[in-house]
């Protein structure tokens, strides 16, 4: 009984510390970049909802799944104070096509000022929005 516990005890004592080397990834961590040969088609006519007070909407995007490209269609996601929502886009660089993920950028100096400010409510801060005084919003 004594030598099975034993073993049981170096066996624990294995998978932990086996355990304390395997990482796994965390948001923190960039995401692999993606690099095709292949242009994405050209983006889909997609119908914006009206704005929803707190949320940001992220475009419709083609993603690279499985060896092809795929349509995601755009849907909201809540807004971050003091951030700004870069959609997702594809850019080619020498002949090969890199795809950007969606993302939140920090203002420059990391305080949110007059130019973040929202006035329409649309979660877009005013030096990202095209219409910022929309009174069409609400």
């Amino acid at each position: 009984m004594k030598k099975l516990a034993i073993s049981l005890a170096v066996g624990a004592a294995s998978l932990l510390s086996l355990g304390a080397a395997v990482t796994l990834p965390t948001t923190a961590q960039a995401q692999p970049a993606v690099i095709i040969k292949t242009p994405p088609p050209p983006p889909r006519s997609e119908r914006v909802p009206p704005p929803r007070r707190g949320y940001a909407w992220a475009p419709g995007h083609w993603e690279w799944r499985s060896g092809r490209h795929v349509w995601v269609a755009g849907h909201w996601v809540r807004a971050r104070p003091g951030y700004a929502y870069r959609a997702p886009e594809w850019r080619e660089r020498d002949g090969r096509w890199e795809y950007n993920r969606g993302r939140w950028d920090r203002d420059r100096d990391g305080v949110p000022n007059r130019m973040d400010r929202d006035r329409d409510g649309d979660g877009v801060p005013n030096r990202y929005d095209n219409r910022p005084n929309n009174p069409n919003r609400s």
